[in-house]
């Protein structure tokens, strides 16, 4: 289906920090839901999605409207995104990261860190069926939450190339939710109610 900072939490939560103190929201995203600016955005429940100019947002959801995959798509590359819970003291990305890491190269992958505009990601070239494919791997942590982005095509190799998907990234709102989660956790992304209801009336219609 296709539609066209961490930040002081600990210490507002104490109450260390009064209203003139409490820390301005960042300059780009991912966004926690509490300090996004207004902006329009497809809400898919834990993630909302920026709209950016020619970007494509691609999801495959079960019949209940959950969704299982989330890939945005601008010309030859593609950005794959996930969102995941995390503690509140501290964030996962480095653990993943090298979880990651480990993963790839055991399946054969070559695989490189390096710093990037995010920080530490990393760059590997897999081996397909097709053939062999650049991936880049980026992970931003937020409050309680990590976001892992996973670009392919040619923004995997030329991030300058990137742009508009790097401007989803940058618009992009976690709503975390309340409720207890296990670290790590993939957050709930469900299509928007309007949206279950056609892909449901469609499915009918074909059966």
């Amino acid at each position: 289906m296709i539609f066209s900072r961490k930040r002081a939490d600990e210490a507002r939560d104490s109450g260390v920090l009064d209203a003139e103190e409490t820390p301005s929201a960042p300059d780009r995203g991912p966004y926690d839901v509490s300090e996004a600016p207004d902006a329009p955005r497809l809400d898919l429940g834990s993630l909302q999605i920026p709209a950016v100019p020619d970007v494509e947002v691609r999801v495959q959801a079960d019949p209940q409207g959950v969704i299982q995959q989330v890939v945005l798509v601008h010309g030859q590359s593609a950005l794959q995104l996930g969102v995941f819970a995390a503690p509140r003291s501290e964030g996962i990305w480095d653990e993943v990261r090298e979880e990651i890491r480990q993963s790839l190269v055991a399946d054969g992958a070559t695989v490189q860190e390096v710093d990037g505009e995010r920080g530490p990601e990393l760059r590997a070239r897999v081996r397909t069926p097709d053939g062999p494919t650049d991936l880049r791997f980026v992970g931003i942590d937020g409050p309680r939450w990590m976001v892992r982005g996973v670009f392919q095509g040619l923004a995997a190799t030329e991030a300058a190339t990137a742009g508009p998907l790097t401007a989803c990234l940058d618009g992009l709102v976690v709503d975390r939710g309340q409720e207890a989660k296990p670290v790590r956790e993939p957050l709930p992304l469900r299509l928007p109610r309007e949206v279950a209801e056609q892909q449901a009336a469609a499915e009918q219609q074909e059966v």
